[in-house]
């Protein structure tokens, strides 16, 4: 880990920074596969905490788009939402501000030292969208983050994130100094997968069921006191303010 930081925060975005919204999917694959969004269908359990991507393809068939044609459409639907996020900033920042405390737990993680990125199914185009208009990537390095346009499986996301710190920073990215702050049962097993920390957010989930799929820790909001306390306690640090 590098030598100033007292470790590295991956925040989710969708659902644990920003409220999750389908409106931009669902533009962006009707227009990739010319179908009406009202006739777009998302399936029920493969949404929240996977690849726009793999909603994508799987939103396209659950739709009636025969399989090889949902696949081939893939190019048309990048082009799709990168123009549909610009073409919806101004919505966007009205029906998907951050959720209270997001701003102030990034800024307060800042000034104690933490590395922050963010690991996200959300393509890069669109995550740079969210965040810009969110007012949340002042403090966070992006330069690391892992993408949906990355790989189409979440799972693979941490590797292109140690990967990613690796090739930046000289040396290897420490498990054991990383957490995952996400809200969905798949930001906990990806973040398992890759021998990370993680605590989930209740923004959408009750916090009874988030705790069933056995996280570090469940928050039942972005209070920044509780964001830093748990951050500190999973990887045992009380860093160290950030280099003015």
């Amino acid at each position: 880990m590098n030598h100033s930081s007292a470790g590295l925060v991956i925040w989710d975005v969708d659902g644990t920074l920003i409220p999750a919204d389908l409106r931009w999917l669902r533009r962006a694959i009707a227009r990739a596969y010319g179908i009406a969004q009202s006739e777009v269908v998302f399936p029920d359990k493969k949404v929240h905490g996977y690849t726009d991507e793999s909603i994508a393809v799987d939103a396209a068939i659950a739709s009636g788009v025969d399989p090889s044609a949902a696949e081939a459409g893939i190019s048309a639907f990048r082009q799709a939402i990168a123009a549909v996020m610009q073409e919806g900033r101004q919505e966007l920042a009205e029906v998907q501000p951050p959720y209270p405390g997001a701003a102030a737990s990034i800024a307060e993680l800042h000034d104690l030292g933490f590395m922050q990125t963010v690991l996200t199914g959300n393509l890069r185009s669109a995550a740079d969208v969210k965040l810009h208009v969110a007012g949340l990537g002042e403090f966070l390095d992006l330069r690391i983050g892992g993408f949906g346009s990355d790989a189409r499986d979440r799972f693979q996301l941490p590797a292109v994130v140690a990967e990613r710190y690796s090739a930046i920073f000289g040396f290897p990215l420490d498990p054991d100094r990383v957490i995952v702050i996400g809200d969905a049962p798949n930001d906990i097993a990806c973040a398992r997968h890759a021998g990370f920390r993680v605590a989930v957010v209740a923004h959408r989930l009750a916090l009874q069921e988030l705790a069933s799929y056995e996280p570090d820790l469940v928050l039942d909001s972005l209070d920044p006191k509780m964001v830093v306390a748990a951050v500190r306690s999973l990887l045992g640090s009380e860093g160290s303010p950030a280099p003015r």
